[in-house]
């Protein structure tokens, strides 16, 4: 069984010192040479970092590989990877240490790779070599944003607020469960188009409401598509299926069958509801 590895570039300011460190110069995006595959890597706190691989596809759309993590354990550097669809979806784990300037991270109980070497070559490149006793790869990859910038664009960078994370129901990951809601046309055969004007203006006027409320936290039309998908909710603080139905039932355009809809879980940054405070300084005219 193999294990397809990104090359995660290990490089410490200072390679020599007894102290291991979280590497923060991995932080941002990787691009690996001669190859569609991306690395994105984030900073969790001064014991982690975790990240992922991934190519867009034709249409655009992110195909995630596999799941990494560097993170202080007992002491040692531990690089896990868990690539999907190999391995039985199972996490592997490999044990760092220096050797000169390079850090390397070795599994003898696994077949390939058993040793994963990284070697920084300039601030904006490095190189990593794949091996086992047979064959080994030396892949080159290159940041294609600046450390500076991938800081800037990384919030979890800043330091870890306890008190927002419990009031906005955070959890370790800085994640939390809301609803996902697609509004679609509905059966409503209703043709009096001043009926109609005027269920969606309360559909309007209850998209306000439920934002007040706390409970709608994303709205929005689609344009014109084959699915007939109107728009989607977002919506937050809301426990069971029950409870979303009785609010969707609550707007008008909904209640008269013009619009339907379908409710999915969605899993995503707990911090997502706090871009609403800016939402009206960038809204020069009202719907």
């Amino acid at each position: 069984m193999k294990l397809m590895l990104s090359a995660v570039a290990i490089c410490l300011a200072n390679a020599l010192t007894a102290q291991v460190k979280i590497p923060e110069f991995l932080v941002g995006d990787w691009q690996q040479e001669q190859s569609k595959n991306t690395e994105h890597w984030d900073y969790i706190n001064t014991n982690e970092l975790k990240g992922f691989t991934y190519q867009q596809d034709a249409n655009g759309q992110m195909q995630v590989q596999e799941y990494l993590q560097i993170a202080l354990k007992d002491g040692k550097l531990v690089l896990s990877a868990q690539v999907l669809g190999q391995n039985k979806n199972q996490i592997v784990e490999f044990v760092g240490a220096m050797e000169g300037q390079t850090l390397v991270f070795r599994n003898e109980q696994h077949d390939f790779p058993k040793e994963i070497a990284y070697e920084q070559l300039n601030e904006k490149q490095m190189r990593v070599r794949i091996a086992n006793e047979q064959k080994a790869h030396n892949l080159v990859y290159n940041r294609s944003n600046t450390l500076a910038q991938a800081r800037a664009l990384d919030p979890a960078l800043t330091t870890y607020d306890e008190a927002l994370a419990k009031e906005l129901g955070a959890d370790e990951y800085g994640m939390k469960s809301y609803f996902f809601v697609v509004l679609k046309t509905g059966d409503s055969k209703e043709q009096d188009k001043t009926i109609i004007n005027e269920k969606f203006k309360g559909h309007m006027a209850n998209i306000k409401r439920l934002v007040e409320e706390g409970k709608l936290i994303v709205a929005g039309p689609f344009q014109k598509n084959e699915d007939n998908y109107r728009g989607l909710f977002i919506l937050n603080n809301l426990h069971t299926v029950e409870e979303v139905k009785e609010v969707l039932e609550s707007d008008p355009a909904i209640h008269a069958g013009i619009l339907s809809y379908s409710i999915y879980k969605w899993y995503g940054s707990a911090a997502l509801p706090t871009y609403l405070p800016n939402a009206a300084k960038v809204s020069k005219s009202k719907f």
